[in-house]
C-alpha cells in the first residue's frame, strides 16, 4: 500500500461482491495490525518520477506511454499529479488526485483530456472504470481506507525468496465494492519491510481477476521504492490484458509549488 501515485497502496485492496447485503465477518486483529504497518509505513515526500505504461492485449502488441508524475504530502492528505507526454494521441493528458487522510471524505480526481479542453471529475460510480486504457482502476490510483474493510490472516509463505504473510480483505459493505470494482484480495505482504508484493484480486464483473506483481523494488533514498509493477487481467487461466509500469529518475524531497497541484495546472500542462 505505497506510493508510485498511491498505485501500491491501493492496488492490494479488492474485494468480493455479493448480490445482497455483505454478512458481518469478524476482523482478524492479527490481520489488521499487519495492514495498519502497511498503510504507515514510509513512502517518502515531494516526489518525481519519469513512468513508462506498457499496454499489452491478449496477442502481445504493446503500446509504450511516456508518463511525469509529482506526489507530495499535504498535512495528513497527498497529493499528486502526472502528464502524460508521449504518444501524439495522449500527448498533454492529465490526472490529478487528492487522497485524503479522513475517511469520511471521497478522495477527489480530474482527468484532463486536451481534445475536450476541459477537464472531468472523476464521479465515485466511474472509479472502477480503467484508468487510461490499462489493468489499473481510478480507484486503484488512490490508497484505501482501512476502516472500510475488515482482515483476515491466511497463512505465511515464501515468495521470490523473501517471508510474506498472506492476507485477505473484505469489504464492509456493499457501496466499497461498487467505487473499487473488486470483490475480494489476497495480498502478500513481505515480513522485512512491510511492502506488499503481490496480489489476487477479484473483479466484480466478468469473472476475472488481477494479479498484481512487484518486479522490481529498490530503496531510495532509504525508502522502499516499486520501480516495476506488472497487473495482469485474466479470465480463467486466459490472460485478457496486461499492463507494466515502470519508474525511473525517482526523486524524493524536490522543491515543488503549491500551484502544481490545481485543476488549473492540470489543463496548462508541463
Amino acid at each position: 500500500m505505497n506510493n508510485p501515485l498511491h498505485i501500491v497502496k491501493a492496488v492490494s485492496f479488492s474485494i468480493l461482491a455479493l448480490t445482497l447485503s455483505l454478512p458481518i465477518i469478524a476482523d482478524d486483529s492479527k490481520a489488521r495490525k499487519i495492514m495498519e504497518k502497511v498503510d504507515a509505513r514510509d513512502d517518502g515526500d515531494r516526489r518525481v518520477s519519469e513512468m513508462e505504461m506498457i499496454l499489452i492485449d491478449k496477442r502481445g502488441s504493446e503500446r509504450i506511454r511516456k508518463i511525469y508524475s509529482f506526489t507530495r504530502d499535504q498535512g495528513e492528505d497527498t497529493q499528486s499529479i502526472m502528464f502524460f507526454l508521449e504518444p501524439a494521441d495522449v500527448t498533454n493528458t492529465g490526472f490529478l488526485t487528492y487522497d485524503y487522510d479522513d475517511s469520511e471524505r471521497d478522495d477527489d480526481q480530474w482527468l484532463y483530456l486536451p481534445a475536450l479542453r476541459k477537464s472531468k471529475r472523476i464521479s465515485s460510480s466511474d472509479k472502477s472504470g480503467s484508468f487510461m486504457g490499462s489493468d489499473f482502476s481510478y480507484s486503484d490510483m488512490t490508497s484505501r481506507d482501512l476502516e472500510d474493510y475488515t482482515f483476515s490472516f491466511k497463512k505465511e509463505m515464501t515468495v521470490n525468496g523473501h517471508k510474506v504473510w498472506v492476507i485477505q480483505s473484505t469489504p464492509r459493505n456493499d457501496d466499497i465494492i461498487k467505487e473499487t470494482g473488486y470483490t475480494k484480495s489476497i495480498a502478500f505482504v513481505r515480513q522485512d519491510n512491510y511492502v506488499v508484493i503481490r496480489s489476487i484480486n477479484w473483479v466484480k464483473e466478468g469473472k476475472k481477476k488481477k494479479f498484481m506483481d512487484m518486479k522490481g523494488l529498490e530503496k531510495i533514498d532509504g525508502i522502499w521504492t516499486p520501480t516495476e509493477i506488472h497487473m495482469t487481467t485474466k479470465k480463467g487461466k486466459s490472460t485478457q490484458h496486461k499492463t507494466i509500469l515502470k519508474f525511473n529518475n525517482i526523486k524524493y524531497n524536490q522543491d515543488m509549488d503549491e500551484s502544481l497541484f490545481s485543476v488549473r495546472r492540470l489543463e496548462k500542462g508541463l
